[in-house]
């Protein structure tokens, strides 16, 4: 009887990217583990305030988790917090970007689909993104890793079309073909854009070097900006759908940068509470 116990019971190193309301008293919360990749879970009881479990399946908690198996969800029995990222929860611009980096993780993954390197990606995100002064850049990082790590790694250095190393000129990118196009060939490719130099450099840089290297680097607000738009157009082709918490990210960080709400706690995207 004991042996059985165990064989329904299972460890994971798990982050919290997601969760909703079941039931009275429960939650269903989905975690990217390290060992087992993206789990549904259900809670149970951790919104009774007497709950021990609540405080350590928050969103973008990093914990240890014990769950036994069951017939539709397997069930968190034991939960203990390793690193809660305060931080995220502190301001709501990095709120913002942590709500946008979960919800990429998750539309990039598949259930029960391990990638070790992936979870260890973004768990360095979330602790880059609270400490950054500038929380862009560790964002651009992730975006572009995380698709090379989910199999959708962008060409950056060879032209898609005639296999010429890009040169330094007015080179072109394509969404559709995932990468870049030479200034020959780029003109005539429908769907291509261009890319100015600064932009494809930092891109490169980004995806050959470790993050560490990239910390010093003090980006033009326009180079932020043609990142953001070159990542994201990359993105929402290749996932077919544009991630929902771009709009949120985009209220807040337009209502803080004009003074309109503190960058305090709030609401998340699609009505879902704060995580804190």
């Amino acid at each position: 009887m004991e042996s059985e116990r165990r064989q329904r019971l299972y460890r994971a190193e798990a982050v919290i990217i997601k969760r909703r309301d079941f039931g009275e008293a429960d939650r269903l919360v989905t975690c990217f583990t390290r060992e087992h990749g993206k789990l549904t879970l259900l809670a149970k009881g951790v919104r009774k305030i007497t709950s021990r479990k609540a405080g350590h399946v928050e969103l973008f908690t990093h914990a240890r988790l014990l769950v036994a198996k069951g017939r539709t969800w397997d069930i968190i029995t034991q939960a203990e917090c390793i690193q809660p990222f305060l931080p995220l929860r502190e301001d709501l611009q990095r709120t913002g970007y942590a709500y946008y980096a979960a919800e990429l993780l998750d539309l990039l993954t598949q259930e029960q689909d391990p990638n070790p390197e992936l979870f260890e990606l973004f768990l360095a995100t979330l602790e880059r993104l609270g400490r950054a002064e500038e929380p862009r850049l560790p964002m651009r990082y992730f975006e572009l890793h995380a698709m090379g790590l989910a199999g959708f790694q962008p060409e950056l250095f060879v032209c898609l079309n005639c296999q010429e190393p890009i040169r330094p000129a007015q080179n072109y990118f394509h969404v559709g073909r995932g990468g870049v196009l030479c200034e020959a060939c780029g003109p005539a490719a429908n769907g291509a854009r261009p890319i100015s130099l600064p932009a494809l450099k930092v891109l490169r840089y980004m995806q050959t070097h470790p993050y560490a290297e990239l910390e010093a680097l003090r980006l033009r607000p326009a180079v932020h900006a043609e990142l953001e738009e070159v990542l994201f157009q990359y993105l929402t082709y290749t996932l077919e759908r544009s991630p929902k918490s771009v709009q949120f990210l985009h209220l807040v960080r337009e209502r803080v940068n004009h003074g309109m709400m503190p960058a305090g706690p709030a609401g998340g995207p699609n009505g879902e509470s704060s995580p804190v």
